[in-house]
């Protein structure tokens, strides 16, 4: 019993999100929804690097005060000069964190009148320290809007919060999920901004990363919003006995916001990445126009309508068709494939609108791509993926050199996945995947792709189709076709003619229910 009580008293009462909502709480009286978000993020990440610090720290005093241990030290003066070297804390990936920018020392400040001003303090002391985020951290906590009470009592709240490996909240793009969070409950005012943009579920990042293996090589996102990606793409490598090292990291992000969430995100796993020095537009000012990456994985943001730019018409990257004005999917798609090495693959998200639409040349360019023998595997995915959108995904794989490239000879042939039925609700509007129904994609496209894989078609789930089939499908790309159940769900009446056509519905309603209301006064008044 004793042992059981202690487990429970180790396990978070709340989740992660939840606390977050109660700090968001403490600061409604006076702060905007908008700024909500980059108040708490500092936060989090001030709290997180902190409690890595105190871990590491902890963890020399043991080794430096340990007589069976090679490194003991018996002065004392001594030890605490190793506890203040730095190199004992970035030789481990863990930031230097001054004395005045510690948790505790910001916890024990928290009812103070100052507490913004020592925020912005702990800040600024931080990026002096560490180079790699220098300019990234939010700053403006002392500002005279900013309610130092409620201040006071969101730092009592994260505080609260654990970060270290061996805590739950430690094990995921926690800067993004908590960034997602936000936007997923100030949805109403935060408008502009789709949730894929910026961060991805992670059992859809595993499903990616998983297919692709990106053991080593160059990984490149040039829609990296929060950088989970990047992160879980480290994890993979690390996981397979590898070293983050054994992948570099290119990416660009267009949102300012965005692309420093992304540089903290890294910098807080050690990672680095050539992320640009600035945020920018990955079409109009491609921060790395000469990178030819190993592996592209990607979730761009979905249906674009304000991407163009005229000095874009006859732009190097459309060699397979200049994409429609009004929607950037496939300028997407043609940006990853230009820039894969000759022996490259690239794994993304996308619309299910792009695998059929055949509006303004869309078609014609999946056609081509399709007939020059890129496309390697489609995945269509089950709905309410992303806290923020309910529009349906596929996940595309198209891949360079595919006489070969490391595994069997694919030409020919495009792989079909039908995983719409995978997934549980983890809430009434998220789904997630299990490490089961990842596993079971990624195997599938293995077998399939690998020498020696043993694959079998399954009815309903994967089906392997010659190209010649594609052909006579019109080049429609939705696996259902293939596999044999039924499409994905793709909503082609475009929005003007929706919106006008449920207002005509809508008002017809009320004008029936004025009908209804009539004929009730009537009969009543009958009974008078």
């Amino acid at each position: 019993m004793a042992g059981e009580s202690r487990k429970k008293a180790t396990k978070p009462s709340k989740t992660l999100e939840q606390r977050l909502w109660e700090a968001a709480d403490a600061l409604r009286g006076n702060q905007e929804p908008s700024e909500y978000k980059h108040v708490v993020l500092g936060l989090v990440f001030l709290k997180y690097i902190s409690d890595r610090f105190e871990e590491r720290r902890l963890a020399i005093a043991a080794t430096l005060g340990d007589p069976n241990s090679d490194d003991y030290v018996a002065n004392e003066a001594r030890r605490s000069e190793f506890l203040e070297d730095r190199d004992e804390y970035r030789s481990h990936n863990v930031f230097w964190v001054p004395e005045q920018a510690r948790w505790q020392y910001i916890q024990d400040r928290a009812k103070l009148s100052t507490i913004g001003q020592d925020i912005d303090t702990a800040m600024d002391l931080i990026e002096k320290e560490n180079p790699s985020i220098r300019g990234v951290l939010p700053r403006n906590y002392g500002r005279e809007g900013l309610d130092k009470g409620r201040l006071g009592q969101l730092v009592d709240l994260i505080g609260s919060i654990g970060f270290t490996e061996s805590d739950d909240h430690g094990s995921d793009d926690v800067l993004g999920r908590v960034y997602e969070y936000f936007l997923g409950q100030f949805a109403g005012k935060e408008t502009g901004k789709d949730a894929g943009a910026f961060y991805t579920p992670r059992s859809v990042v595993r499903t990616l990363v998983e297919m692709l293996e990106p053991y080593h090589g160059r990984v490149y996102d040039p829609a990296c919003g929060s950088g989970g990606m990047f992160v879980q793409s480290a994890e993979f490598v690390k996981a397979h006995g590898g070293k983050r090292t054994d992948i570099s990291v290119f990416g660009q992000e267009f949102t300012d916001t965005t692309w420093k969430l992304a540089k903290m995100n890294l910098a807080l796993r050690g990672i680095e990445a050539d992320l640009g020095d600035h945020s920018d537009d990955s079409f109009a000012r491609d921060l790395h126009p000469d990178l030819r990456a190993d592996f592209v994985i990607a979730n761009p943001p979905f249906n674009v309508s304000n991407w163009w730019d005229a000095k874009l018409a006859d732009d190097s990257r459309w060699k397979y068709g200049v994409p429609p004005e009004g929607n950037a999917n496939f300028a997407w798609v043609q940006h990853f494939i230009y820039h894969l090495s000759p022996k490259g693959t690239a794994g993304f998200v996308l619309a299910n609108g792009s695998l059929s639409s055949k509006s303004s040349g869309e078609g014609e360019i999946r056609r081509k791509l399709v007939e020059a023998d890129l496309v390697d595997c489609i995945v269509a995915m089950p709905d309410k993926l992303f806290f923020n959108t309910g529009i349906p995904v596929s996940l595309w794989f198209v891949s360079k050199d595919r006489h070969g490239n490391g595994h069997r000879m694919r030409q020919g042939e495009v792989l079909f996945i039908d995983a719409r039925k995978l997934g549980t609700m983890e809430s009434r509007r998220l789904r997630v995947l299990s490490d089961d129904d990842v596993s079971k994609i990624a195997g599938k496209y293995h077998a399939w792709r690998n020498h020696d894989g043993d694959y079998e078609d399954v009815p309903g789930f994967a089906k392997a189709a010659s190209l010649h089939e594609i052909a006579q499908h019109d080049f429609v790309l939705t696996p259902g076709r293939y596999v044999g159940s039924e499409e994905a769900e793709v909503d082609e009446e475009p929005i003007d003619e929706k919106i006008e056509r449920l207002k005509k519905e809508l008002f017809a309603e009320f004008e029936r229910g004025r009908e209804l209301e009539e004929e009730v006064r009537t009969r009543l008044e009958g009974l008078v």
